[in-house]
């Protein structure tokens, strides 16, 4: 094996972690000396050990002299754990593989600067553009403070996501189906409209075979309609938070707030896209997975308020003029202002396609 074979190995063991260690980075690690690999490891959760202090513990002893691949760089300051940069220096590691740098502020470069001080071989930039990739979510949010937005759509091939009549259950396949409650689960928060909960009384949970973790609920709802009767408010399910305007009823509040509702009340009578997500952002919500209604799916892309776009297409035709498209709203005046995406991936799943894009 290579140097790039060990970052490789590295970079696979942070991938497992997808979803699990919001609201921080995925990392991996890989410990190699005289050939032969004497720790491994991943961080699996917020405030439990780094993937480095997982790799040292296990080489132990062996540690001194060896080679560290770490896909990001290891930090330089006490947060829920101690600095992972003066373990590195301490356990007489010789030589670091760094894939990239952590453009968290805290960091920022301050890792690698301190391990080069005391003496250590530091190479950045191996594998940099495949690890990079794992943090997205990270690197957006760090650098932003607003979570990371994937639109997701299900649609007919002709771009409809209901019947003239509203009816919607079920477009696209059980196999797709399947496969956006992965993305739930690696998601920290899921959004949808006020009338979505209405129309349709989601649960908005995931529901996977081996289980998987449920993303905070969050209900675009101005006025405050939605029911209290509603399961998204009384199963208690998930963490819930409806955000609505400025001239919703104090008593409207205190009934959700009973139920253990979290209610944010923006400055503006209708929920602003930018203010919603600047609130989530504040408290610690790195991702939304925005399952809304084409008035939700257009207010977002109005403002140009996402990162990621991921659709499903069915093999059936709909038609009618009156049946809704993914995207409502306003729509774009002009193609100069329309948002180019470029498509990263289309798998077939079951009978439909899904296409994942991004903003170029």
């Amino acid at each position: 094996m290579n140097d790039r074979d060990y970052m490789a190995l590295a970079i696979n063991l942070a991938s497992a972690t997808e979803g699990q260690t919001s609201p921080n980075p995925q990392v991996g690690a890989v410990l190699v000396k005289d050939g032969q690999i004497i720790g491994m490891g991943a961080h699996l959760k917020a405030g439990e050990p780094h993937a480095e202090v997982h790799a040292i513990r296990m080489a132990g002893e062996k540690a001194e002299g060896a080679i560290l691949y770490v896909t990001l760089e290891p930090c330089s300051h006490f947060g829920k754990t101690p600095p992972c940069s003066n373990l590195v220096i301490e356990s007489g590691i010789k030589r670091v593989f760094v894939a990239s740098v952590d453009p968290n502020p805290l960091v920022g470069g301050a890792g690698v600067k301190k391990m080069l001080e005391a003496g250590i071989d530091v190479q950045v930039g191996l594998m940099e553009e495949e690890a990079s990739a794992l943090n997205k979510v990270f690197f957006h949010y760090i650098s932003t403070g607003l979570p990371y937005v994937t639109l997701k759509s299900a649609t007919s091939l002709d771009g409809k996501i209901a019947t003239v009549t509203g009816e919607s259950k079920w477009i696209t396949g059980a196999e797709a189906r399947k496969d956006v409650h992965q993305f739930r689960h690696v998601h920290d928060a899921i959004l949808v409209g006020v009338n979505t909960v209405i129309r349709d009384n989601p649960s908005l949970t995931t529901r996977l075979e081996t289980g998987g973790k449920n993303p905070i609920r969050v209900i675009l709802d101005s006025n405050l309609r939605t029911p209290l009767e509603s399961g998204i408010v009384n199963d208690q399910a998930a963490e819930t938070i409806i955000v609505t305007g400025a001239n919703a009823k104090p008593e409207s509040e205190e009934q959700f707030t009973e139920l253990g509702i979290e209610i944010i009340k923006l400055e503006t009578d209708k929920v602003g896209i930018k203010d919603m997500l600047k609130k989530l952002g504040e408290r610690g919500i790195t991702s939304v997975y925005v399952e809304g209604g084409a008035e939700v799916h257009g207010s977002f892309l109005k403002e140009k308020a996402f990162q990621q776009v991921i659709t499903y297409i069915a093999p059936k035709l709909l038609g009618g003029k009156n049946a809704p498209a993914a995207y409502g709203g306003e729509g774009i005046a002009q193609l100069e202002d329309t948002v180019s995406l470029e498509i990263i991936d289309v798998k077939q799943i079951g009978r439909d396609i899904r296409i994942i894009s991004e903003p170029v």
